[in-house]
């Protein structure tokens, strides 16, 4: 089932996101439901924050990074996952810096300085716990979507000139003056 996507300036964008447990009514359900509202925006993930739900959730698939045929290294192998109750434990090589995009600020790309390589700790869909490194394009999009779970928009982390060329934009963006081919939901639009 499709799901509209938070747009910017919609408070459940700006909480940091609580744990949940196998007992989440229709985790399942909203898995699936993430997975076609991500696919149908063309994303390459989307977080549970994003279609309105505060829970530590997000779901990638950076196969999608190929076939948007943007630039890939050849050690990033597309990989498709679900992440519940994720934890950063560290960053472990130097920062670079990448274009980023969000499906809640549609029409804004910026430069985003992050770490080449993560280490993580998360849980699968079947609450299986998991440990591993990710780099490249696998680990940006890890980053950016953990953000989202503690309430950090990709906006924060652009450099203060590009924050203040693209205030208008945001501004239209939350009061919903956007044309999108997915559905939003805008924070108190008349």
């Amino acid at each position: 089932m499709l799901l509209p996507i938070y747009a910017y300036g919609q408070p459940v964008l700006k909480k940091v996101a609580v744990p949940i447990d196998a007992e989440y009514p229709d985790l399942q359900k909203l898995i699936a439901s993430m997975w076609d509202t991500m696919y149908h925006a063309d994303g390459v993930g989307i977080a549970a924050p994003q279609v309105g739900h505060s829970i530590r959730l997000f779901v990638i698939d950076t196969e999608q990074v190929d076939r948007k045929k943007e630039e890939v290294s050849p050690t990033d192998t597309p990989f498709k996952q679900v992440f519940i109750n994720a934890q950063m434990l560290a960053e472990t090589s130097k920062p670079w810096t990448y274009e980023e995009g969000c499906l809640s600020i549609p029409d804004i790309r910026g430069d985003v300085e992050r770490a080449e390589g993560i280490r993580i700790r998360w849980q699968d869909e079947n609450f299986q716990e998991h440990e591993a490194e990710f780099s490249g394009i696998n680990a940006r999009v890890i980053q950016h979507e953990y953000d989202h779970i503690e309430g950090v928009l990709f906006t924060e982390r652009l450099k203060p000139l590009k924050k203040r060329l693209i205030q208008r934009r945001l501004e239209a963006i939350r009061v919903g003056k956007v044309q999108t081919d997915y559905k939003m939901r805008f924070y108190n639009v008349r």
